[in-house]
């Protein structure tokens, strides 16, 4: 059952309008999470705008899986609290309820069904409540098919719309899979290293894409590759031990000299590095 952050049930259960009066649909305050006595966060704020496009940086350890985690009700926190506008209360929910909110997350490596065709995976993702089987040879309405049309022409794959999604590239994939996120027509967008292992082309058109679905979505980004950060960056915040060290623009974090003690060092600062230790890798 979705409910407020009082715990009062919600009539809907799917695609909750979140109340964003203020500006902000997202609130992350306070949180900490604990492993095994390793702070993986500790009490961070963090607050997403309706409609921005915001990157996450940091070396390994910093938290921001950690951080995706526990938006997406996947971990619990120890302390803190994390609503979906002013009204929703994500910590009473589960995975598959937050989702069904309007919160989507892509990770890294994608996972589609290779088997089937581009189209037959959005088709999918517009299921809902549905078998997997019932929903591929049930009738689609002449709105579902606009909406898959209006998908695979926002994710650059029309042309390949009947391929089966194995013979997609890496690239291509990625892109996929984001559609079949929007499928959902989810609010917010948490996209985990959307760029690891593309061409510089697919690399472009993936800055390209997250930038065009900022303004209708909230699109929050966690991404090592700098130069990709600096062509989509407009808000960027920078997270160190678990904590918000620094938020602003590409150039204010470049400048800032708590980023660049904790990442640049005292000689160079010409751009954000990650931190490859042993000691912290276990945790991202």
């Amino acid at each position: 059952m979705i409910v407020d952050k009082h715990g009062s049930a919600l009539t809907a259960t799917k695609n909750i309008k979140p109340d964003t009066r203020h500006g902000v649909i997202l609130y992350v305050e306070d949180v900490s999470v604990s492993f095994d006595g390793f702070k993986a966060l500790n009490d961070l704020n963090l607050y997403i705008n309706d409609g921005e496009l915001r990157c996450l940086i940091g070396a390994n350890g910093a938290g921001k899986t950690t951080l995706m985690d526990v938006i997406t009700g996947k971990i619990r926190p120890d302390k803190g609290s994390v609503n979906f506008g002013q009204q929703v209360n994500l910590l009473e929910l589960d995975e598959s309820e937050i989702a069904q909110a309007g919160i989507g997350r892509k990770f890294q490596k994608p996972t589609v069904f290779e088997a089937l065709t581009v189209f037959e995976n959005i088709e999918l993702s517009l299921a809902g409540d549905k078998g997997i089987w019932t929903s591929l040879f049930s009738k689609l309405t002449g709105e579902q098919k606009d909406r898959i049309g209006e998908i695979l022409h926002t994710i650059g794959l029309t042309p390949e719309a009947f391929y089966p999604a194995g013979r997609l590239s890496h690239g291509q994939k990625q892109w996929l899979e984001i559609g079949m996120l929007l499928a959902a027509e989810p609010r917010v967008l948490l996209v985990d290293e959307p760029v690891a292992g593309m061409t510089g082309q697919e690399t472009e058109r993936t800055a390209e894409l997250l930038t065009s679905l900022a303004g209708k979505h909230s699109v929050v980004v966690v991404e090592h590759d700098m130069a990709f950060v600096r062509s989509i960056a407009r808000k960027v915040t920078v997270l160190h031990q678990g904590s918000v060290l620094a938020e602003g623009s590409m150039s204010e974090i470049q400048s800032n000299p708590e980023v660049i003690k904790v990442y640049l060092g005292e000689e160079t600062g010409d751009e954000i590095t990650d931190d490859k230790s042993e000691k912290s890798g276990e945790y991202a």
